[in-house]
């Protein structure tokens, strides 16, 4: 990671749960990590998918799970359910948002070269406690350079961790949690980046696939035959093509 995507990654995990504050009163996540960022010549920076994974997340809590769902989706979002990817706006325009809201953390960031694609992979906990991973899609707008996820899949650990047993006269101290940020090589001047490994999909299975417009970074899904379902995505460095992602997800409860 480069120092301005570390110091903006470290900025925001610390703004997580709340919005940051300074002499002149709160500051959103995006003034955080436009502030961080502001100088940095990069234009790929992983700081801002974190940025807007914290958005979401405080707009989830703000105006509903399902509201900003859809606020923050691209118009042909899909989400990858039990039966394979389906358009989100059909599916959860018509829901009424849940009380409480999922909670989640990205954990890794991976964009193009030239940012305009980015995947985050992290963990969840839902409102009763259960817990699992999840795989998020971003895209830049062109209209208006914000990030819109395109799309979305998640899946509860099987079996589950057994819960976290606490000592109530423990003192518990939280860490802020590490981010790994990735960002695939550019090609130099006069040169092409190969095209990314074929991918064999599994007997039987619906599959797809998204290159970035740079051609540095390659998302893939997989609905399999029994119902699990399988993401990987693969960016280029190092003159090489490296897997960064590979998991499988069971399907989910009716």
């Amino acid at each position: 990671m480069k120092p301005a995507q570390t110091l903006a990654a470290t900025i925001l995990v610390g703004c997580m749960l709340a919005a940051c504050a300074g002499p002149s009163g709160p500051r959103t996540p995006r003034d955080v990590i436009d502030r961080a960022l502001g100088s940095a010549p990069y234009a790929a920076q992983p700081g801002e998918i974190v940025a807007r994974e914290v958005e979401y997340q405080l707009a989830a809590r703000e105006r509903g799970q399902y509201t900003a769902m859809l606020d923050f989706a691209a118009g042909d979002a899909v989400v990858h359910g039990r039966n394979g990817p389906v358009p989100a706006r059909p599916v959860f325009s018509g829901l009424q948002d849940p009380v409480t809201t999922i909670e989640w953390s990205p954990r890794t960031v991976i964009m193009s070269c030239d940012g305009n694609l980015a995947v985050s992979s992290g963990r969840y906990r839902e409102p009763e406690g259960l817990v699992g991973t999840f795989m998020t899609v971003w895209e830049r707008d062109d209209r208006n350079d914000d990030y819109e996820w395109s799309y979305d899949v998640a899946g509860r650990d099987d079996p589950q961790p057994p819960p976290e047993v606490i000592d109530e006269d423990a003192i518990v101290v939280t860490a802020i949690d590490t981010i790994r940020g990735l960002v695939a090589d550019c090609p130099r001047a006069g040169t092409t980046v190969p095209a990314p490994p074929v991918v064999d999909p599994a007997t039987g299975a619906s599959h797809g696939q998204e290159v970035s417009r740079d051609g540095t970074l390659r998302w893939y899904w997989e609905h399999r035959a029994d119902g699990t379902r399988y993401a990987r995505v693969d960016y280029y460095t190092s003159g090489a093509w490296e897997t960064v992602i590979e998991r499988s997800f069971a399907s989910p409860p009716e």
